[in-house]
């Protein structure tokens, strides 16, 4: 409900600003024909992962997961990582933040083994293996839009980077938590879904879909044709399902408040101090520069105005690679540097899970800095 009230108070700040001239209609308009489908996208997606989710599918995935691993931690906690990865890469951080967490916290539990690794390492690759595609995170939307890049065109220029900064990701987490990861465990025996025709359903949805989101075709489409399958499938078989909650509104509300007080401190040329900070050019330390930025200002804000306050500075696509390195990757120091850390954190307290914030920053501050400057130096390396 706060995030629903900052947004509020954000786009009271931009009908403010309109009305004092500050923001044209023209402005707005072509505001809102950039930002409506992206919000459409997540709004879809959202209802699709949620109703994925109650359909059992996270939950067999884990108890899998945890069957191969065959009583050994490390492995289990390799399998998380890659199924964190592929859930962030093609599904967006939120959903691995809000979805995957009480999976893997259950999962923990389904094998008497701490779930602190396993829960950092879920919010840790929402951010930092956020970079791959542009439905990955909000912010590789606005970039790839920006562009005009097709998703092939985007994952080339982000592959690097995007390697390199969940591969440190993982081999910090491992450096600070060994000994729980190199544990043995008993795993119970798995359950099956409880309806395995809704269960069936999501699984090809998600099949199809996942293609569908980087073939070029604008997201927002296959992914409200998905939302509608599930909620027809859910509406035959368990309609209690269907609630009102499972539209993400705080967040449509939040984003769209940002985007707007954004672009009113854009037109009265607020942000234009920033151009001192980002720099300019393409060399290895200009794009350290733009990273670092992107980053800091990320943790001191949030990595939405972040991105939106730095973008006119990211005038190509390496550039604008390198701010979203900064404002992805690097928002994993401070509670609010992402909303997909904070979703996190709803979740497990929800599950029990107590989190120390001083550690979490603390971690961060040693991950951080790390990801995003190897992360920058793959992307000078190869773009």
């Amino acid at each position: 409900m706060r995030i629903a009230i900052v947004g509020g108070v954000l786009l009271a700040v931009g009908a403010v600003a309109a009305l004092a001239g500050a923001l044209t209609p023209e402005a707005i308009a072509e505001l809102a024909s950039r930002v409506l489908p992206i919000l459409g996208f997540v709004v879809a997606v959202t209802v699709v992962a949620e109703l994925a989710a109650e359909a059992g599918l996270f939950r067999v995935i884990a108890e899998r997961l945890a069957a191969l691993a065959r009583g050994r931690a490390i492995v289990l906690w390799l399998l998380v990582l890659v199924l964190a990865t592929a859930s962030t890469i093609f599904l967006s951080l939120d959903t691995t933040a809000v979805l995957l967490t009480p999976v893997v916290v259950a999962l923990a539990a389904h094998a008497r083994i701490s779930p602190i690794p396993f829960a950092l390492t879920t919010v840790w690759i929402a951010n930092t293996g956020s970079l791959l595609l542009p439905v990955s995170n909000l912010t590789n939307l606005l970039a790839a839009e920006q562009l005009d890049l097709h998703p092939v065109q985007f994952a080339a220029l982000a592959a690097a980077p995007a390697a390199v900064a969940i591969a440190i990701t993982a081999l910090v987490i491992f450096a600070t938590r060994p000994r729980q990861l190199l544990a043995r465990f008993e795993p119970e025996t798995a359950s099956p879904p409880d309806d395995r025709v809704l269960f069936g359903v999501a699984v090809a949805t998600l099949a199809l879909l996942v293609p569908l989101l980087v073939s070029g075709v604008e997201v927002w489409i296959p992914a409200t044709v998905a939302a509608v399958v599930l909620v027809i499938a859910f509406a035959l078989r368990r309609p209690s399902v269907l609630r009102f909650q499972l539209v993400p509104w705080q967040l449509v509300v939040f984003a769209s408040g940002l985007f707007l007080a954004v672009e009113a401190l854009h037109a009265v040329r607020a942000t234009d101090v920033l151009a001192v900070i980002a720099g300019t050019g393409d060399s290895p330390l200009d794009l350290l520069r733009l990273a670092g930025a992107g980053a800091v200002s990320a943790n001191l804000a949030n990595n939405l105005p972040a991105y939106l306050a730095l973008e006119p500075f990211a005038d190509d696509p390496v550039r604008l690679m390198a701010l979203l390195i900064g404002v992805n990757a690097g928002a994993i120091i401070t509670p609010w540097g992402s909303l997909a850390t904070l979703l996190w954190h709803s979740r497990l307290v929800s599950t029990g899970v107590e989190i120390s914030w001083p550690k979490f920053m603390l971690l961060g501050l040693v991950a951080a800095p790390l990801v995003v400057v190897s992360a920058t130096l793959a992307l000078a390396a190869t773009a």
